[in-house]
């Protein structure tokens, strides 16, 4: 079956205007300088803030 009306490419696309995707913010570590998700643990040093730190386990390869 085929639509009763048809709809145009403007309404189309002012609905999906809102479905645009939004890139991912990363911030510097402050202690080490390595990309980091902000309000997170650092993956590299475990740097929080400065009264907390947590321990990060370094395998060697």
């Amino acid at each position: 079956m085929l639509p009763v009306q048809r709809i145009s490419k403007s309404r189309k696309r002012k609905r999906r205007s809102h479905q645009a995707l939004t890139p991912i913010q990363y911030v510097r570590c402050a202690q080490c300088g390595n990309a980091k998700l902000p309000h997170a643990a650092c993956s590299n040093c475990g740097f929080v803030n400065p009264r907390l730190s947590i321990e990060v386990d370094t395998e060697q390869a």
